[in-house]
């Protein structure tokens, strides 16, 4: 796996939005942050731009990307916001340039389309805040991710869940937005988690909804050699009239019982004020006791 050179102070950083759209004001306090950082931030053309619900038409958001992408001094790309839209110009995009000049892809949520296909480029990216919600992000969150921007080694310790399955695990760090994972099974972007730790969120999603994307994960083999399993925020789940009987960790536990990886519940992950950092695509360990999780890079 291939990590991008981390950052150092002067470089140029861009904000651009691959999928739903965003104004000038929802990125300030990010530009700002990017300054205080002694980075130059760079707005992409998309940045203000709509087409109904998205930033642009495809052809606009894909070009702007694009360029960012291409373009040799800018050593970072943050995705603006999610939302919906990127799987939309996923499959437009030329990556030949970022193979040869990998720079770090940053962003959550519909950005997973983003993660998951350039892991399977060998490349690292980081599961981060975004410049929509860094307003509402906790300290320990915007230092993550300075911090493994520039370079910094990060580990991070949380108090054990009673739903957590207790082990230890190593491999690569995968995953992101259920949602999103279910929806690319299949396809050029869906995942090979053999020997790898995969990470999960989601939003504002029916708890059926859950256990359909689960199963559709299990038969697709996510499971079947996996070395670990983080559980972050599963935030705002809805029920229909009629009850599903199970919430979020139960059925999650349920679909796994049968195996015998390690499952950490409430990581700081995910739609949550408290959404560190991740290097998806690095070496990690993951020791999940009675009493405390322990995560650190190899």
């Amino acid at each position: 796996m291939f990590t991008p050179d981390f950052v150092k102070a002067g470089d140029k950083i861009a904000i651009v939005s691959t999928a739903r759209k965003i104004d000038l004001k929802e990125v300030k306090e990010a530009i700002d942050i990017l300054k205080q950082w002694r980075l130059q931030p760079v707005l992409g053309s998309t940045i203000g731009l709509q087409a109904h619900q998205f930033a642009g038409s495809d052809e606009e958001r894909r070009a702007d990307f694009q360029h960012m992408l291409d373009d040799k001094n800018i050593k970072a790309i943050w995705c603006a916001r999610g939302g919906y839209g990127t799987v939309r110009i996923i499959d437009q995009i030329d990556f030949s340039e970022f193979c040869k000049h990998p720079k770090w892809i940053i962003g959550y949520s519909d950005i997973t389309v983003l993660h998951s296909h350039i892991h399977n480029f060998r490349i690292a990216t980081l599961h981060a805040p975004m410049p929509i919600d860094i307003h509402k992000s906790t300290k320990e969150s915007i230092h993550s991710l300075k911090d493994i921007l520039f370079g910094k080694k990060v580990g991070y310790t949380i108090p054990a869940s009673k739903k957590n399955k207790i082990g230890t695990c190593e491999g690569q760090l995968i995953g992101g937005n259920l949602s999103m994972l279910y929806s690319m099974c299949g396809s050029a972007s869906s995942l090979d988690t053999s020997g790898k730790i995969l990470c999960i969120e989601d939003l504002d999603e029916y708890l059926y909804h859950i256990d359909r994307m689960l199963y559709n994960l299990k038969r697709n083999g996510y499971f079947d050699k996996l070395s670990g399993l983080i559980v972050g925020g599963m935030t705002k789940m809805h029920d229909n009239n009629i009850p599903f009987g199970k919430k979020a960790k139960k059925i999650i536990l349920d679909i796994v019982k049968e195996y015998n990886f390690p499952v950490a519940f409430n990581f700081p992950m995910g739609h949550i004020e408290d959404n560190r950092t991740l290097i998806f695509g690095a070496e990690v360990t993951l020791q999940v006791g009675k009493d405390e999780v322990k995560f650190e890079y190899k």
